[in-house]
């Protein structure tokens, strides 16, 4: 699930943020390894094998988990901001409004900046890993981390949605029926329900048309019906969501961040091709943390 979840963001570094899906296929053709980001992308210090700056917040999230045992709010913001002091890759608008939050003596409960961008929700893999069978625990730091840095409802709750969904496969639920049954009985009358059930419905159709046309853009209104739509259509197979998930285009990272981390808790690490992983720098990092965590 966690492993997923970062191969995820490195397969997308390379194609992140385009838009233009037919530049994507005369580019990189179909995209099926881990590819060294080209000097004109949003990542142009980054080398194959890398994460983005998502991914990078993802594995400082890891780390404050392994080294504390529990989610600790305080250490997670403190690395969170340790992070970027000298970062030598991209800094999103979410990222600068919290640091400058921070830097004018906010506490991390209130300098999480606005942002509606679902990135926010999408670096969870390791709390759902520390709290697979605390659900109110799980709950309560999915929320906390997400308002860290981008403090918008919609995006709170679609951290609490997909680390509930992500729960329940581990428990052996279904993706889609996890989706269905979360959706109806805890977001009931949340934008969320409506983008899972759109999102299912599309399951039939082609990946890349179906999210171009709910939206490519990093807001959660945007990302949260092509998440749903490639879980549920690819439910058995996380090679190919993932590799939609990218030839998307967009924000093709957190959109495959969260799909890799519920298809990673459903199928098991033998899901992931081999060599994603072992193209994955920082893999042995991401295993010794997890064995502390274990």
């Amino acid at each position: 699930m966690v492993l997923a979840s970062f191969v995820a963001d490195s397969l997308a570094l390379g194609a992140h943020w385009i838009y233009d899906t037919d530049r994507i296929k005369s580019r990189f053709g179909r995209i099926e390894s881990l590819l060294e980001p080209a000097s004109d992308s949003y990542h142009p210090t980054k080398d194959k094998g890398d994460f983005t700056h998502y991914g990078d917040q993802a594995f400082v999230l890891l780390e404050s988990v392994a080294a504390k045992g529990e989610f600790v709010p305080e250490d997670f913001s403190c690395r969170w901001k340790d992070l970027f002091k000298g970062y030598n890759g991209y800094f999103d608008k979410a990222t600068k409004e919290t640091l400058q939050n921070l830097a004018s003596g906010k506490k991390y409960e209130e300098a999480g900046s606005p942002s509606q961008d679902l990135a926010g929700a999408s670096r969870i893999a390791a709390l759902v890993y520390r709290y697979p069978e605390e659900i109110d625990a799980l709950v309560q730091a999915a929320r906390t981390q997400a308002k860290m840095t981008h403090n918008h409802p919609l995006v709170i709750d679609s951290a609490e949605f997909f680390a509930r969904v992500a729960s329940s496969v581990l428990k052996g639920e279904s993706p889609v029926s996890s989706m269905e049954e979360i959706s109806q009985k805890v977001f009931r009358t949340s934008p969320l329900s409506e983008w899972v059930r759109k999102g299912i419905q599309s399951k039939g159709e082609e990946s890349v048309s179906v999210i171009s046309h709910f939206g490519q853009t990093c807001s959660t209104e945007q990302v949260c019906p092509g998440v749903v739509h490639l879980l549920a259509r690819y439910e058995e197979n996380l090679k190919e969501a993932l590799i939609q998930a990218v030839m998307a285009g967009g924000d093709n990272a957190a959109r495959g961040m969260i799909v890799a981390m519920v298809l990673g808790a459903y199928l098991g690490e033998e899901a992931i091709p081999a060599k994603w992983i072992s193209d994955l720098k920082k893999k042995e990092d991401i295993f010794r943390l997890l064995d502390k965590l274990s």
